[in-house]
């Protein structure tokens, strides 16, 4: 082989490694979430309690508004999924269709977050209230900060793919960004039972 095939070659190989390598190496990332959010899971557990004489849990939190919350965060789990469907099919049209539709729904989630912080902080149970408040804040907020960015990186991705198509560079950041939303649909599910189904008990 020339050096010039052999160049070549080995380019092509590092190449052909780059999605692996960039998977495991999200994936060592989320393993790293994952320590962020077992702690203020513990946090939150530990300081439920320490209300100060202020509102409970029970007090303040209204089901049925989380439950459609949650919804609209599940749902885009789902729409996403045909969105990266259609993505290995090479089916630009459809999958900007299922992206966008996931963007509208992780906006909808965040209004309605933002809705209920506004509502606490004006009743007077902001995060300064009690530890309990503290906690629950600081727990949600980084879910809600971890939405935002995600939404973020997905509009991003919608425009790589409307200017270069499918490549198979888009592609990893697009797995790579599946798993971080899924993510955070599992890191929800918890926040949903701890802290708001638990608590309206």
């Amino acid at each position: 082989m020339t050096p010039h095939g052999h160049a070549s070659h080995s380019a092509h190989a590092a190449h052909h490694d780059a999605g692996p390598t960039t998977a495991l190496g999200f994936w060592i990332y989320l393993m790293s979430d994952c320590i962020l959010f077992a702690a203020l899971f513990a946090t939150y557990a530990v300081l439920s309690p320490a209300t100060a004489g202020g509102p409970t849990e029970a007090e303040l939190f209204e089901l049925p508004f989380v439950l459609v919350e949650t919804f609209l965060l599940l749902l885009s789990s789902v729409t996403f999924g045909f969105g990266m469907l259609a993505a290995v099919g090479r089916d630009r049209p459809r999958a900007m269709r299922w992206f966008m539709v996931t963007f509208l729904l992780g906006a909808g989630f965040l209004a309605m977050e933002l809705y209920e912080f506004n509502h606490l902080i004006h009743i007077g149970a902001g995060p300064s209230t009690s530890a309990f408040l503290s906690a629950f804040f600081t727990l949600v907020g980084t879910h809600g900060l971890h939405v935002t960015f995600g939404m973020i990186w997905l509009a991003t991705m919608m425009v790589h793919v409307m200017r270069d198509g499918f490549t198979d560079t888009n592609l990893t950041r697009l797995n790579c960004l599946s798993m971080f939303w899924h993510f955070l649909d599992v890191i929800w599910i918890g926040v949903f039972t701890l802290v708001y189904l638990m608590g309206a008990l």
